[in-house]
């Protein structure tokens, strides 16, 4: 079995595959494959076993990422909390596995990870390089229902509260709503000690997600307070990030917008929300998705390397971070997360 290296941007069989495949993502869509060249200038490739000029049956998608801090690297996907591999039989997938573990033992890359979502016990070799947890959440259910079962106290009387506040949310795409989300973001980013994506990442995805990017932000008389942004993939809405001003959090704006998308994705035919994964050391937040009656699965993030398992970089940033991060200006903290994304994705 021969295994083949197409460019899904410039091969329209990767975006029609995408589409009829099943398990297919947002992170598979040729728009945030799209806005992450665009924004990081990663190349993204697919292995696959089909041979060209006839419709695709299975790939798994990267990105290339070269970078002099953390090494040249085979990610699937940056920024994606997980990339399923795209093999319907096992062939395929025992085939392009052999192919990237002997592309890291010939030292062409640092190492190549996968994020999928099921199992992979046929990857031999592949180790366990991050654990986290994803939760989904199904909204089939009428609105009432979905509501009905979420926790009293943590997420019903918050949305209750929000509107007796007299909160109001604004909804769209537009520059003075990406500009209001991103202040939100950058203080978020700072609590949390870490710098923020930089501003032309959510601008890319806006571009080229079109109107399946949407932007909520809450406004406490007319100022903003809380923000999320949500993607839409098929029947399913991708709560991606979030972001607020810590004095208002508990006013409940941050659990007022997640049930505006949800009443809004629903009225767009989805049935499943993506509320992304969680890390196994914040128990907060794994509750809060737990309290709104999502289903929690275990993902494993495998990966064949020349180094030990557990990215050193990653652990040099956060503890750079820890000292560093929460103290600058505010236009140095983008600055750094504008140079720091390139090479951590």
């Amino acid at each position: 079995m021969t295994t083949y290296r197409i460019d899904p941007i410039t091969d329209a069989r990767w975006a029609e595959f995408v589409e009829r495949n099943p398990s297919s993502s947002v992170f598979h869509s040729l728009p945030w494959l799209q806005a992450v060249k665009r924004t990081y200038g990663y190349e993204p490739a697919v292995l696959t076993t089909t041979p060209p000029s006839t419709p695709l049956t299975n790939g798994i998608l990267f990105c290339q990422v070269k970078s002099w801090l953390t090494g040249r690297r085979l990610v699937s996907l940056p920024f994606s909390d997980h990339c399923e591999p795209l093999t319907a039989g096992t062939d395929a997938l025992t085939e392009i596995a052999r192919e990237l573990k002997a592309s890291t033992g010939a030292g062409k890359w640092k190492y190549v990870e996968l994020r999928p979502v099921s199992e992979m016990p046929l990857l031999s070799g592949a180790a366990t390089s991050f654990s986290c947890m994803l939760h989904m959440l199904d909204i089939s259910a009428p609105a009432a229902d979905i509501l009905r079962k979420t926790h009293k106290t943590s997420i019903q009387q918050p949305i209750k509260r929000a509107e007796r506040e007299g909160i109001e949310i604004e909804r769209g795409s537009s520059e003075p709503l990406l500009k209001a989300f991103y202040d939100l973001m950058v203080k978020t980013r700072r609590r949390h000690q870490v710098p923020p994506q930089p501003i032309a990442w959510f601008r890319n995805l806006g571009e080229t997600m079109g109107e399946r990017m949407k932007i909520r932000v809450a406004r406490l008389k007319g100022e903003p307070i809380a923000s999320i942004l949500t993607l839409q993939h098929k029947n399913t809405l991708i709560y991606k990030y979030s972001a607020s001003d810590n004095a208002f959090n508990n006013l409940g704006a941050t659990p007022y917008l997640i049930w505006d998308s949800i009443v809004d994705g629903k009225a767009s035919g989805c049935t499943a929300m993506d509320l992304g994964r969680s890390e196994t050391d914040n128990p907060g937040l794994i509750d809060f998705k737990r309290r709104w009656g999502a289903t929690a699965m275990q993902l494993n993030y495998l990966r064949w390397s020349g180094v030990p398992a557990g990215d050193a970089a990653r652990g040099r940033l956060s503890g750079l971070g820890k000292r560093v991060f929460g103290m600058m200006p505010d236009f140095v903290l983008q600055m750094t997360g504008r140079i720091l994304y390139r090479h951590i994705g």
